[in-house]
């Protein structure tokens, strides 16, 4: 009987601890499970199948389709969906280099480099018109480009108005002593029609009208326009030339938005281009556009130059530095072979741990380019590292992961497994 008894209490306190050790180890698995679901959820990113580049940490709707979210695969290493990693033989093959970008200035120098173009000085522009209703019988200023200058004969009229009006100056000229008024009337009339004194006195001397009455050039330049041709009838103020005095010049040069603040009326600038051997042109900024272009987002300053040579010719490329003070000329500034240009976009590559070779794609606005220097106006902060040697390489190898890269904006459609995110050479 006591056997009996002590072979239960003895079964009772086995099965007391069998199920303890099972029960508590469950407890514990799905102790870990829990904390391991609750971590996925927490990582889990949501991606459009139609869209890839789309990612959100919740569920919900595509921002551009509208399509459901759906659950985006987590990639090995945690690393972000359009980073990848490369070996470090990889890196050394092709001889990667990186530079920390910081604020500085674009070049050795404290300076902005502008480019731009030489323009016409419109407030020199002018226009030759017919005072007077006529037809053009001769016209000997016919071609855009032909040099003219003030007295020459531009052309001759035919007009029926201006052969009355001459009538009545004759008929005048007997009343002369006796109605003076009306004479001098009669010849301030033909004075309106910009007839010279030595003219108004020819016709008296010659007691005749002109037929065909000589026009004369009022200023000299160049041609810049031919408004009218030989034969047509014009009415009084019609232009018939546009002529520009190129004795100066414009330079006009394009600023970005952000530059704004840089630049004043009166700074100084060198306008540098290459038909003058790159011979420098002092001046200073004259004017400021206030409106600024909605599809280049620039702005235009301007310099005026003189040109008494002849050597500036509208339509020149020309590029302007501009010396700033340090607290104006402190920008973000990276080495040229950083910047990779396709066109419509330029692009660098940021290695996103300082400890790893991770590198992803980012999209920049260049602003000035000197001395083998890139001003970024938008899409680097300081501090971040860039590719500067081996840029070329690195997005090939994002290309082959379909990664987001030169020519491949929004990467590949399809989710890499963790072993293709990483380039082994």
């Amino acid at each position: 009987m006591k056997k009996n008894t002590l072979y239960i209490a003895i079964a009772a306190l086995a099965g007391l601890i069998v199920g303890y050790i099972v029960f508590g180890l469950i407890g514990t698995d799905n102790k870990d499970v829990h904390t391991h679901e609750t971590e996925a959820m927490a990582e889990q990113m949501w991606t459009c199948s139609m869209h890839p580049q789309i990612m959100q940490n919740e569920a919900g709707d595509c921002p551009i389709c509208g399509m459901d979210l759906i659950p985006a695969e987590i990639e090995e290493g945690g690393l972000a969906p359009n980073a990848f990693k490369m070996s470090d033989n990889a890196m050394q093959l092709a001889n990667i280099q990186t530079t920390v970008v910081g604020n500085g200035t674009s070049g050795s120098s404290n300076r902005v480099s502008l480019t731009g173009m030489i323009k016409r000085n419109e407030e020199s522009n002018s226009v030759q018109a017919s005072y007077f209703d006529g037809r053009l019988e001769r016209l000997n200023v016919n071609y855009v480009g032909q040099e003219i200058n003030k007295g020459q004969l531009l052309a001759r009229i035919y007009s029926p108005n201006l052969i009355a009006a001459q009538q009545e100056l004759l008929s005048a000229m007997s009343l002369k002593s006796s109605q003076p008024d009306l004479y001098a009337a009669v010849r301030n009339k033909l004075l309106l029609w910009k007839l010279t004194e030595r003219q108004i006195d020819e016709i008296e001397t010659n007691g005749k009208a002109i037929e065909y009455f000589p026009i004369y050039a009022t200023v000299s330049g160049t041609v810049s326009e031919v408004l009218s041709a030989e034969g047509d009838y014009v009415k009084q103020g019609q232009p018939i030339l546009r002529v520009s005095d190129l004795s100066s010049v414009w330079a006009e040069l394009d600023v970005y938005e952000n530059q704004i603040s840089l630049f004043k009326i009166g700074q100084k600038i060198n306008i540098r281009s290459l038909a003058l051997s790159h011979e420098s042109i002092e001046a200073k900024i004259s004017f400021i556009d206030p409106i600024l272009n909605s599809r280049t987002r620039t702005m235009t300053i301007r310099a005026v130059l003189d040109n008494r040579n002849d050597r500036l010719k509208p339509g020149m490329f020309i590029t302007g530095n501009i010396a700033l003070s340090n607290s104006e000329g402190q920008q973000i500034s990276v080495p040229s072979t950083a910047v990779m240009w396709t066109g419509e976009r330029s692009v660098v590559y940021v290695k996103r741990s300082s400890t790893e070779p991770v590198f992803e794609m980012r999209e920049v606005m260049v602003g000035s380019v000197n001395d083998n220097f890139s001003t970024i106006l938008s899409g680097l902060e300081n501090g971040e590292e860039v590719v500067t040697n081996g840029a070329f390489t690195v997005d090939a190898a994002a290309q082959l992961l379909g990664k987001k890269s030169m020519m491949n904006q929004e990467g590949s459609s399809s989710r890499k497994t963790g072993h293709e995110n990483h380039v082994k050479m």
